[in-house]
Protein backbone atom coordinates (compact mmCIF):
# COMPACT_ATOMS: atom_id res chain seq x y z
CA UNK A 1 0.00 0.00 0.00
CA UNK A 2 1.11 3.60 -0.38
CA UNK A 3 1.73 5.79 2.06
CA UNK A 4 -1.56 8.08 0.60
CA UNK A 5 -3.67 5.25 1.72
CA UNK A 6 -1.63 4.62 5.44
CA UNK A 7 -2.27 8.33 5.99
CA UNK A 8 -6.30 7.87 4.56
CA UNK A 9 -6.72 5.06 7.24
CA UNK A 10 -4.92 6.91 10.01
CA UNK A 11 -7.07 10.14 9.72
CA UNK A 12 -9.82 7.61 9.59
CA UNK A 13 -8.84 6.43 12.41
CA UNK A 14 -8.01 9.70 14.37
CA UNK A 15 -11.24 11.14 13.57
CA UNK A 16 -13.02 7.95 14.44
CA UNK A 17 -11.68 7.96 18.30
CA UNK A 18 -12.49 11.88 18.82
CA UNK A 19 -15.56 11.50 18.66
CA UNK A 20 -16.00 14.48 21.01
CA UNK A 21 -15.13 17.14 18.74
CA UNK A 22 -14.04 18.24 15.00
CA UNK A 23 -10.16 17.60 14.72
CA UNK A 24 -8.29 19.75 12.14
CA UNK A 25 -5.82 18.51 9.72
CA UNK A 26 -3.46 20.43 11.52
CA UNK A 27 -3.99 18.84 14.70
CA UNK A 28 -4.15 15.23 13.20
CA UNK A 29 -0.28 16.27 11.07
CA UNK A 30 0.83 17.43 14.10
CA UNK A 31 -0.22 13.95 15.98
CA UNK A 32 1.19 11.81 13.54
CA UNK A 33 4.23 13.89 12.72
CA UNK A 34 3.52 13.92 8.31
CA UNK A 35 2.90 16.74 5.92
CA UNK A 36 -0.54 19.32 6.75
CA UNK A 37 -0.26 19.73 2.79
CA UNK A 38 -0.25 15.96 1.86
CA UNK A 39 -2.72 15.29 4.28
CA UNK A 40 -5.02 17.94 3.21
CA UNK A 41 -5.57 16.21 0.34
CA UNK A 42 -5.89 12.54 1.92
CA UNK A 43 -9.01 14.34 3.17
CA UNK A 44 -10.42 16.48 0.07
CA UNK A 45 -10.29 13.20 -1.21
CA UNK A 46 -11.90 10.85 1.51
CA UNK A 47 -14.75 13.85 1.96
CA UNK A 48 -15.13 13.47 -1.95
CA UNK A 49 -15.79 9.65 -1.47
CA UNK A 50 -18.00 10.40 1.39
CA UNK A 51 -15.47 9.08 4.08
CA UNK A 52 -15.44 12.28 5.76
CA UNK A 53 -17.19 15.98 6.26
CA UNK A 54 -15.20 18.95 6.75
CA UNK A 55 -16.88 21.87 8.54
CA UNK A 56 -15.42 25.03 7.53
CA UNK A 57 -15.46 28.12 9.74
CA UNK A 58 -13.38 28.62 13.34
CA UNK A 59 -14.78 26.08 15.32
CA UNK A 60 -14.44 23.57 11.89
CA UNK A 61 -12.70 20.77 10.76
CA UNK A 62 -13.33 17.02 10.46
CA UNK A 63 -16.21 14.17 11.41
CA UNK A 64 -17.10 10.86 9.73
CA UNK A 65 -18.95 11.53 6.61
CA UNK A 66 -21.18 8.10 7.95
CA UNK A 67 -20.88 5.86 11.18
CA UNK A 68 -17.79 3.67 11.54
CA UNK A 69 -19.10 0.65 11.17
CA UNK A 70 -20.12 1.58 7.75
CA UNK A 71 -16.89 2.45 6.54
CA UNK A 72 -15.02 -1.10 5.05
CA UNK A 73 -11.40 -1.01 5.58
CA UNK A 74 -11.46 -3.09 1.64
CA UNK A 75 -13.43 0.05 0.26
CA UNK A 76 -11.10 2.45 1.54
CA UNK A 77 -8.00 0.98 -0.06
CA UNK A 78 -9.47 0.31 -3.47
CA UNK A 79 -10.74 3.86 -2.86
CA UNK A 80 -7.50 5.31 -2.15
CA UNK A 81 -4.78 3.07 -4.70
CA UNK A 82 -4.58 4.24 -7.55
CA UNK A 83 -2.60 1.11 -9.28
CA UNK A 84 -3.12 -2.25 -7.01
CA UNK A 85 -0.87 -3.69 -9.64
CA UNK A 86 1.54 -5.81 -7.53
CA UNK A 87 3.82 -6.67 -10.43
CA UNK A 88 4.27 -4.86 -13.65
CA UNK A 89 2.23 -7.47 -16.04
CA UNK A 90 -0.86 -6.54 -13.54
CA UNK A 91 -1.48 -3.24 -14.96
CA UNK A 92 -1.51 -4.15 -18.16
CA UNK A 93 -5.36 -5.01 -19.50
CA UNK A 94 -6.05 -8.23 -18.53
CA UNK A 95 -5.04 -10.70 -21.77
CA UNK A 96 -3.62 -7.83 -23.17
CA UNK A 97 0.23 -7.06 -23.86
CA UNK A 98 2.91 -6.50 -21.03
CA UNK A 99 6.88 -5.78 -21.20
CA UNK A 100 7.04 -9.32 -19.65
CA UNK A 101 8.54 -11.04 -22.19
CA UNK A 102 6.91 -14.57 -20.16
CA UNK A 103 3.26 -13.24 -19.90
CA UNK A 104 2.06 -15.09 -22.82
CA UNK A 105 3.32 -18.37 -20.74
CA UNK A 106 2.92 -17.37 -17.64
CA UNK A 107 0.54 -17.45 -14.39
CA UNK A 108 1.78 -15.32 -12.16
CA UNK A 109 -0.67 -13.13 -13.22
CA UNK A 110 -3.29 -14.84 -12.43
CA UNK A 111 -2.16 -16.21 -9.00
CA UNK A 112 -1.11 -12.31 -7.85
CA UNK A 113 -4.50 -11.22 -8.60
CA UNK A 114 -6.17 -13.98 -6.64
CA UNK A 115 -4.10 -13.30 -4.33
CA UNK A 116 -5.22 -9.58 -4.00
CA UNK A 117 -8.49 -10.48 -4.07
CA UNK A 118 -8.32 -12.46 -1.15
CA UNK A 119 -6.23 -9.80 0.51
CA UNK A 120 -9.32 -7.62 -0.30
CA UNK A 121 -11.77 -9.85 0.60
CA UNK A 122 -9.93 -9.96 4.18
CA UNK A 123 -10.40 -6.51 4.60
CA UNK A 124 -13.70 -6.24 3.62
CA UNK A 125 -14.33 -8.44 6.55
CA UNK A 126 -13.37 -4.94 9.00
CA UNK A 127 -14.79 -1.92 9.42
CA UNK A 128 -13.31 1.43 10.42
CA UNK A 129 -15.64 0.16 13.96
CA UNK A 130 -13.87 -3.24 14.20
CA UNK A 131 -10.31 -1.08 13.86
CA UNK A 132 -10.70 1.47 16.57
CA UNK A 133 -13.36 -0.54 19.08
CA UNK A 134 -10.37 -0.16 21.61
CA UNK A 135 -10.79 3.48 21.52
CA UNK A 136 -9.38 4.46 24.86
CA UNK A 137 -6.36 2.89 24.48
CA UNK A 138 -6.04 4.10 20.87
CA UNK A 139 -6.80 7.36 22.50
CA UNK A 140 -4.40 7.15 24.92
CA UNK A 141 -1.58 5.73 22.26
CA UNK A 142 -2.58 9.13 20.39
CA UNK A 143 -2.26 11.16 23.31
CA UNK A 144 -5.81 12.27 23.51
CA UNK A 145 -8.61 12.48 26.01
CA UNK A 146 -10.49 9.46 26.42
CA UNK A 147 -13.50 9.39 24.30
CA UNK A 148 -16.89 8.90 25.34
CA UNK A 149 -17.92 5.47 24.79
CA UNK A 150 -20.41 5.43 21.33
CA UNK A 151 -23.55 4.98 22.13
CA UNK A 152 -25.00 1.65 21.04
CA UNK A 153 -28.03 1.74 18.47
CA UNK A 154 -31.83 0.86 19.88
CA UNK A 155 -32.81 -2.83 19.95
CA UNK A 156 -36.07 -3.35 18.48
CA UNK A 157 -38.20 -6.22 18.37
CA UNK A 158 -37.23 -9.68 20.42
CA UNK A 159 -33.99 -11.23 20.76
Amino acid sequence: MSSYTDYALRLLMYVAVRNDGLPTISEVAQVYGISKNHLMKVAHQLGLGGYLETVRGRNGGLRLGRPADQIRIGDVIRYTEQDMAIVECMAAPYGGPSACRLSPACTLRSALREALEAFLAVLDGYTLEDIVHQRQSVATLLGLPVPPPVPLPERTGSP
